[in-house]
């Protein structure tokens, strides 16, 4: 789906990507502190970021996920890349300041608002990542559940809490 609604808050701006943020994301998506905790260990070559970038220009009807822009650069992702789930990355130089929060924020308003027939939003944690839990509790994420052994990342296996969010 291409045309997605650019949301702006006090500080940033969540925007649908583009080709030409390739080198942009791929800075995003071969730093090995963002991805620890991401579905897939850090992309080793611009190719890999191509072929992900391409899902986020030509997004899905259920998907929406937005590039995040601090003072004019790339610092993020936040989103749904399949309806219900949500999720976010950011940059490290950026952590501990509120934006994921104020960029999620906006992010819960604008699914909320498109989609008013769906009754919760869910992420996966990986337990080991507190501060995405803390912040996924401060917006009003509860846990649901939890698994072990979902996700294989590289040679080590790693465990998921399940969290949902009823509409408000």
């Amino acid at each position: 789906m291409t045309g997605v609604l650019t949301l702006r808050t006090a500080r940033l701006i969540l925007r649908q990507a583009v080709w030409e943020d390739l080198e942009a994301v791929h800075r995003l998506m071969s730093d090995p502190r963002i991805m620890r905790y991401w579905s897939r260990p850090e992309h080793e070559t611009l190719e890999e970021t191509r072929a992900w970038l391409g899902f986020l220009v030509d997004q899905a009807p259920d998907s929406r996920d937005w590039l995040i822009e601090k003072d004019g650069a790339v610092i993020g992702k936040a989103g749904a890349w399949v309806l219900p789930e949500v999720g976010f990355l950011l940059h490290p130089d950026h952590w501990g300041q509120g934006l994921a929060q104020e960029a999620m924020v906006a992010v819960i308003a604008a699914l909320e608002a498109e989609f008013p027939a769906l009754p919760a939003l869910t992420a996966e944690v990986d337990p080991r990542n507190a501060a995405s839990l803390r912040l996924l509790g401060r917006l009003g994420f509860r846990e649901t559940h939890r698994a072990e052994r979902t996700l294989l990342w590289r040679d080590e296996w790693c465990d998921s809490i399940y969290l949902a969010r009823a509409r408000t």
